[in-house]
């Protein structure tokens, strides 16, 4: 049986600004430690003289770990202080971020992104803790604070570590990132206030749980399995752009590479007017558009990735269809139950970033095998599954 924490609910600690503001900074440093190696795989692949399929394992390899961690460490936040354990997974995080700092292989840099990426879950942390902490009728302008620093960190991290890695090199971009992760510590360890667990069911029964949720809400596993495909097309691009900027056709670098990140924003920004059509047309109809905005996106890679006005064009697309995919899913999925939102959540964004995992590799081995083409018809691949996948739950 699960238990409500009665003395957490009725004494209810207070939200303020500046608590507000630097959840939104950690959501957003800590999501960012997933994308960085992005920009640099070329740099890595060039340190280590390994092909991009081998340095694509490591962008694997962190998508990997963070859905590994998500499955097995967000359940303790039902059961477990939250402030001790976010600060805990930060510490982690440190050691993680400064072992990529020294590795001196492929393989140590392989293993060691496999655990940058299972200790930054605290994002998934930080934004139930806001939504408990927050007063009803101003939860959802607190949620929507603390995610616009999920979303930022998310589209800065690539031009950050691409224009910083390409003067400095790839290692002190995480050098510095572990440096950011001990000041997010010492912050929040002072600022989050002790917040007793909401349940006393057991580990094992949560985990369970989410099990039994798999097997009988049919619209999680179609979001599951829709979200996944999107985030491995999108991470199918971005894993192998830096190759194709390196290539003949364009002879840029990881700079190139990260500015491309910002690029990105404009379609990211426009995900919010794309929330509202939802609220009249229903969120599963947003999920068509999104799925057909990422196909269109890879036709643009497809017939004018040769060309710089494809690319942009292209990002804007993909990530305004990923975005707003990733809206209307979580809408949808997160209305199902609301005593078993934060095991759905998992549920979902497991699959979505296990999906961004498997398109981490494919995407670079596509690329080492069948150049540009593969990575494209690859994208597209996904996105008929998507289809399929929703037209099936119909």
């Amino acid at each position: 049986m699960e238990n409500l924490n009665n003395d957490f609910v009725e004494n209810k600690p207070v939200l303020n600004n500046l608590l507000i503001m630097v959840m939104a900074i950690a959501c957003g440093l800590t999501v960012a430690n997933l994308y960085y190696i992005q920009p640099l795989l070329g740099d890595i692949a060039k340190t280590f003289n390994v092909s991009e399929i081998s340095v694509g394992y490591a962008a694997m390899l962190t998508q990997l770990g963070y859905a590994v961690g998500m499955i097995f460490i967000l359940p303790l936040g039902d059961i477990k202080e939250r402030r001790n354990l976010i600060t805990v997974m930060l510490g982690f995080s440190i050691v993680a971020l400064t072992s990529m700092f020294f590795s001196h292989n492929i393989f140590m840099l392989i293993i060691s992104s496999f655990a940058v990426g299972f200790t930054s879950i605290v994002p998934q942390l930080i934004i139930p803790l806001a939504a408990q902490l927050s007063n009803p009728n101003e939860r959802g302008r607190i949620i929507g604070t603390v995610m616009s620093g999920l979303l930022i960190g998310i589209l800065v991290s690539r031009t950050f570590s691409g224009i910083l890695g390409g003067y400095l090199g790839w290692r002190i971009v995480y050098i510095i990132a572990a440096i950011m992760m001990i000041i997010l510590m010492v912050a929040l360890r002072k600022l989050i206030p002790i917040c007793k667990p909401v349940s006393s069911i057991k580990y094992i029964e949560l985990l369970k749980s989410m099990i039994q949720l798999i097997k009988t809400q049919s619209v999680l596993r179609e979001a599951s399995i829709n979200g996944a495909m999107m985030f491995a097309s999108f991470s199918a691009f971005w894993t192998s752009l830096i190759f194709l900027l390196e290539s003949s056709h364009y002879n840029m670098g990881s700079q190139a590479a990260g500015l491309f990140g910002l690029v990105g924003i404009s379609g990211a920004l426009a995900a919010p007017l794309v929330g509202k059509i939802a609220d009249k047309k229903g969120p599963r109809f947003i999920t068509k558009i999104s799925i057909i905005l990422v196909i269109i996106s890879y036709i643009f890679f497809l017939l004018f990735g040769f060309k710089i006005w494809g690319l942009i064009l292209g990002v804007i697309l993909l990530d305004l269809g990923v975005q707003s995919g990733n809206v209307s899913n979580q809408t949808r999925v997160h209305s199902l139950n609301e005593e078993m939102r934060n095991r759905i959540n998992t549920v979902y964004m497991v699959s979505f970033f296990l999906g961004g995992a498997l398109g981490s590799f494919l995407g670079s081995y596509s690329y080492a095998h069948f150049g540009w083409y593969g990575v494209c018809i690859f994208g597209i691949t996904t996105q008929i599954i998507a289809v399929i996948v929703h037209r099936a739950a119909k």
